[in-house]
This record gives C-alpha cells, sequence and structure tokens, in this order.
C-alpha cells in the first residue's frame, strides 16, 4: 500500500511538473512572438523614415514568410486640423474652420460655440471668460496654454461628449505646419474650408485619388503644386485666393502606422515625422508602441 501511495505521489508530481514545463514554455512561446511582433513593427516604421519612400512604395509591406510580416502606412498629418493653428491669434476665419468643421461631423451650432469658447478659454493666457466659455473654478482649472497633447482636449468643458466616440481624434493634430494639406485632407476638413461646397470636394477627392478611391497609391493624380490644386478644384485665381492663407501643399509631416506580426501576434509603432526635403534624417516628432 505504502509503495501504490508512493507511485500515486511520485506521478502527480511528474505530472505537475509537465504542466509547468508546458506552460512556461507558452509563456516563452508568447512573449518571442511579441518581441518579434515589435521588431517588424519596427522595420515598417524604419523603412518609411528614409526619405526616398513614398505612400505608395511598395517596401512599405514585406512578408518574411507564413509566419512574419509588417504593414506600415503613411498619410500626410497636414490634412488633419492642427487645433493650435488653429486657435492661434483668435482669427475669426480659422475659428469659422473649426466651426464648420464641428457642424460636418453634427454638432448643432449652440453646442459647437461652446465647444470653440472653451478650448479658447483653455489656451489663452488671460482668466477672462467668453459668452460661452469657461474659466477656472471649483475642479477647473485652464492652463492657459497653448494644446500639449490631444488627450487634453477630454479635460476641456464641451468638449466631453465629443472626444467620449471612438475615433474623435483622427481628424486632429498638433503636428503639421499649421495650414491644410490639400494633397491630404479628408472631405469634411475640406469642406470646412471657406467657400467649399460638396459638388466641388467630391470631384476633387475622386480626381485626387484615382480610380481605386484610396490617397497615397500609385494611382493618384499627378498634383505637383498649388496650381494643380486650384485647377483641380475648379476654382478660379480669385476664388483660391480666398482660402490661399489656410492651405498648403505636400506639408513635410507624415503620420506613419506600422503593423508587425508574428504568428497570431500583432504589434503597432504609430509615429509622426517631419522630412524636409533635401534632408536625409527625418525628425522624430512623436513615437507610440501598442
Amino acid at each position: 500500500m505504502l509503495a501504490l501511495w508512493a507511485l500515486f505521489l511520485l506521478s502527480a508530481m511528474v505530472i505537475s511538473w509537465a504542466l509547468d514545463i508546458d506552460s512556461s514554455l507558452t509563456l516563452s512561446g508568447n512573449a518571442n512572438r511579441r518581441l518579434e511582433a515589435e521588431a517588424l513593427a519596427c522595420s515598417g516604421a524604419e523603412v518609411a523614415m528614409n526619405p526616398q519612400v513614398q505612400p505608395a512604395s511598395p517596401n512599405l509591406s514585406r512578408k518574411i514568410d507564413n509566419r512574419q510580416s509588417y504593414e506600415a502606412h503613411m498619410s500626410g498629418e497636414g490634412g488633419r486640423l492642427n487645433l493650435n493653428w488653429l486657435m492661434a491669434g483668435e482669427d475669426p476665419t480659422r475659428l469659422g474652420i473649426l466651426k464648420r468643421y464641428l457642424e460636418a461631423r453634427g454638432i448643432d451650432v449652440n453646442e459647437r460655440d461652446r465647444m470653440v469658447d472653451c478650448l479658447l478659454d483653455w489656451v489663452d493666457p488671460d482668466d477672462l471668460e467668453r459668452l460661452n466659455g469657461a474659466e477656472a473654478g471649483d475642479d477647473y482649472r485652464p492652463p492657459n496654454r497653448l494644446l500639449r497633447s490631444l488627450d487634453e482636449i477630454k479635460q476641456v468643458k464641451g468638449w466631453e461628449e465629443f472626444t467620449s466616440s471612438s475615433g474623435w481624434d483622427e481628424e486632429f493634430t498638433l503636428n503639421s505646419s499649421g495650414a491644410i494639406d490639400l494633397a491630404w485632407a479628408s472631405r469634411d476638413v475640406l469642406l470646412a474650408l471657406p467657400g467649399m461646397t460638396e459638388g466641388l470636394v467630391d470631384r476633387y477627392l475622386q480626381f485626387r485619388r484615382g480610380p481605386d478611391g484610396i490617397d497615397g497609391t500609385n494611382d493618384d493624380a499627378p498634383l505637383r503644386n498649388e496650381e494643380d490644386v486650384r485647377a483641380a478644384l475648379g476654382l478660379s485665381s480669385e476664388q483660391f485666393g480666398a482660402i490661399a492663407g489656410f492651405v498648403s501643399f505636400k506639408d513635410p509631416v507624415f503620420r506613419v502606422v506600422s503593423i508587425g506580426r508574428s504568428g497570431d501576434t500583432a504589434r503597432v509603432v504609430r509615429m509622426v515625422i517631419r522630412r524636409p526635403q533635401n534632408v536625409n534624417v527625418p525628425q522624430v516628432i512623436s513615437w507610440k508602441e501598442f
């Protein structure tokens, strides 16, 4: 009986040891795949930093084997609304761009006025409260300086509901050169510009994106300068002059999202870089891994 009991205990110990080893191997395998996926995501990001690589370059994606790959996507950061640029100087035309954008997102006029006034009170240097704004009080403390991150907007009164929706920040930035880049601006951003209509914007986007309807691919229209853009928009010189101070073309700041995969594990690198012409080393503005 003692011999059987000893054999039972020994068997239990062996099984426990085997399960321990299997669990350790699984954890080790998961950790290795995670590291591999991170390395692959970083590889895609490094490729995107090369000044010779353009958004449509085939080098931005690579399949190492059936288990490992990376795919990087580049988009112009200037196509997004730079909130600090829109707020600077309290230019009514720039503020109008933000209000029209919020209107396109379904925000009613009273809520738009509150959102913009509260944001102005957040960034201006004084404690004077605007008609629809909010200055310091109780637990609310506007820092009276420009925004340092987009997440900061979640703390601004009037923006709570807007910033609770998924993807609310996709068309905002703090990192572009300022003016709206006509090479990358989305439909809603273009419609926010003075004088833009849905028909005009839709025709322009169809032309800019080419047959596949996607920006940053090989069939995009060969727009070389702002004059090409003016012609594609179908605007006269006088009409284009009305928006000339608020737009740019081919801003050197890019957003890169690189996804690395190892088996079922995926890791992402998201960065913003500045790639000025005739400069071989780009400037990394932000880098985030998740």
